[in-house]
């Protein structure tokens, strides 16, 4: 056989590998959505991808590695999402501007994947995921706060600490409203998610120029 042929079907067969994982991967998704982590069963997944358990095995030994493997490609493809959407914006960016623009990149992500806030959130989560989901919720955190910065460039380290924190907790009770409806509802959850971000880091960003002048002209 001609070396070229020898390197090509090592090639294919990878190719036919990734393809099978990415099948797999997918009906994971399906089902840890559906039913949970803690209910889904291999057989489950096997199932929905259309294999055999036998296949499925040739990939992953067991639904942990499978919640891993997915798990890993989703926080990757979350740390991009979070990369772009809290990048840092111009001072003069309307807060409203901003927050709109930040909760539609996070909503359209959490919309293509239901499964990360399945994954995230749901109980006897393997502690790998939970490790890594820990290490992207502090990071995620770090960079809300200096987006937040932008707008409240006097405030104290310690407030911008919290006001993240607190930007990030609303977030997250909306999104399970939101992925809890779909359609024009779903679109009128996601406006009020909004809603409240904007009112409350509206008057913030108005009144922190205010103090600080203020507090500099008492004698």
């Amino acid at each position: 056989m001609p070396e070229s042929q020898e390197k090509e079907q090592p090639r294919r067969r990878q190719a036919r590998g990734e393809r099978r994982i990415a099948q797999l991967l997918e009906a994971a998704a399906t089902v840890f959505t559906t039913t949970g982590y803690t209910a889904a069963s291999t057989n489950a997944i096997a199932r929905e991808a259309g294999v055999s358990p036998g296949t499925l095995y040739q990939f992953f030994p067991n639904k942990e590695a499978i919640a891993i493997e997915l798990g890993d490609r989703l926080m990757h493809e979350m740390r991009e999402t979070y990369g772009e959407a809290l990048a840092p914006v111009d001072p003069a960016t309307p807060v409203e501007e901003a927050v709109s623009a930040a909760v539609d990149r996070f909503i359209a992500f959490n919309c293509d994947h239901p499964v990360f806030f399945a994954l995230m959130h749901g109980p006897d989560i393997p502690g790998r995921i939970t490790e890594e989901h820990d290490a992207l919720h502090a990071t995620l955190l770090s960079r809300i706060e200096e987006l937040l910065a932008s707008f409240l460039p006097d405030a104290p380290p310690a407030d911008l600490t919290r006001t993240a924190h607190m930007c990030l907790g609303l977030y997250k009770a909306g999104l399970e409203l939101v992925l809890g409806h779909e359609g024009a509802e779903r679109a009128a959850y996601v406006r009020e998610l909004k809603n409240v971000l904007i009112r409350y880091l509206q008057p913030l960003a108005d009144e922190r120029p205010a103090r600080t002048p203020a507090a500099t002209s008492t004698p």
